[in-house]
């Protein structure tokens, strides 16, 4: 029996286990990623859309496997696993890069200067504990004067002179000192940026101090009139008032009469308010209490009902 016929065909569905093409298929294994940069088929693409795809694909990940294969592998108990590579292709940021700082005062002058800047250490060799300490924080050497049990007192010093406090008070100066000039960095590395649209931080804040100026100018009872004026200080500006023509056409003058005679014949607020409420008994044309008060003489409105009941039996008899 003749069967070479059927491992023939049995070979031909076996497809090699390299894949050859003209430029060589660029495999990231970091990635897990293939790149075919080959040209497309047109005969077998316009042929079989779908065996192209498949044939395509089937090769990517052939050779992606293939190059698993041959990564050195770690043994555990889900089986071998293959230790990946760093990735080699270069990704685009999400984000733009960070812009550079704006130097502070110190370091332009150190620049200028051309001062190195020295990184100090943050342990600091203690003598009398001999121990490595923290320069600062909790128990850092900062504070030794504050803790130290004999602390040296000047000869002209108070009565109550504490060391430790004024140690302390010193070293919270200090930092008050760098807190303020960090806020003066800040302001001053934000004026140094200007936006692309609008004018300057400084500018800004000129204008409002000006219009701030202005507005406590007419907040007097003289609305700013003999009040003292800074040196150099501009006369402010006032709103000029707009006249119209006095000649115009006549269908301007139409339609500016026809207004002015549409805002005589609508009704004035306050009135739609009234009649559109309800009258309450704070808001009647009769002053109900009033006139209880009036009626009884200030007694109320039980003796004005015995005295009503009363004048009532009196009739009857």
């Amino acid at each position: 029996m003749d069967v070479s016929d059927i491992l023939a065909a049995h070979e031909a569905k076996q497809k090699a286990v390299t894949v050859e093409k003209d430029i060589p298929l660029e495999v990231d294994t970091g990635f897990l990623t293939v790149t075919d940069l080959n040209p497309i088929d047109a005969e077998s693409y316009e042929a079989n859309l779908e065996d192209y795809l498949m044939s395509t694909a089937r090769d990517g990940v052939q050779t992606l496997i293939a190059s698993l294969f041959s990564l050195p592998t770690t043994s555990s108990p889900d089986g071998p696993l293959a230790q990946l590579p760093a990735p080699t292709t270069q990704l685009p940021r999400a984000k733009p890069l960070p812009k550079p700082k704006p130097l502070t005062k110190w370091e332009k002058f150190a620049k200028a200067k051309g001062i190195q800047k020295k990184r100090r250490d943050k342990k600091v060799w203690d003598e009398e504990k001999q121990e490595w300490v923290d320069r600062w924080g909790w128990k850092g050497s900062n504070k030794k004067e504050e803790t130290q049990w004999l602390s040296e007192v000047p000869a002209n010093a108070d009565v109550d002179y504490d060391p430790a406090k004024v140690a302390r008070d010193a070293r919270k100066a200090r930092v008050a000192k760098n807190e303020r000039q960090r806020q003066q960095n800040l302001s001053r590395a934000a004026q140094e940026v200007v936006p692309t649209a609008g004018p300057a931080p400084v500018d800004v804040r000129k204008k409002q101090i000006d219009r701030t100026l202005a507005v406590t100018r007419t907040s007097t009872a003289s609305m700013g009139k003999f009040d003292r004026t800074l040196e150099g200080e501009k006369k402010p500006k006032g709103m000029k008032r707009k006249f119209e023509p006095t000649e115009m056409s006549a269908e301007n003058e139409k339609s500016h009469n026809l207004a002015i005679l549409a805002k005589l014949d609508k009704e004035p607020v306050a009135k739609k308010h009234k009649k559109a409420v309800p009258n309450s008994g704070n808001s009647d044309v009769l002053n109900v209490r009033k006139a209880i008060r009036s009626a009884s003489k200030g007694k109320g409105s039980a003796a004005l009902a015995k005295e009503s009941g009363r004048k009532g039996k009196k009739g009857k008899r």
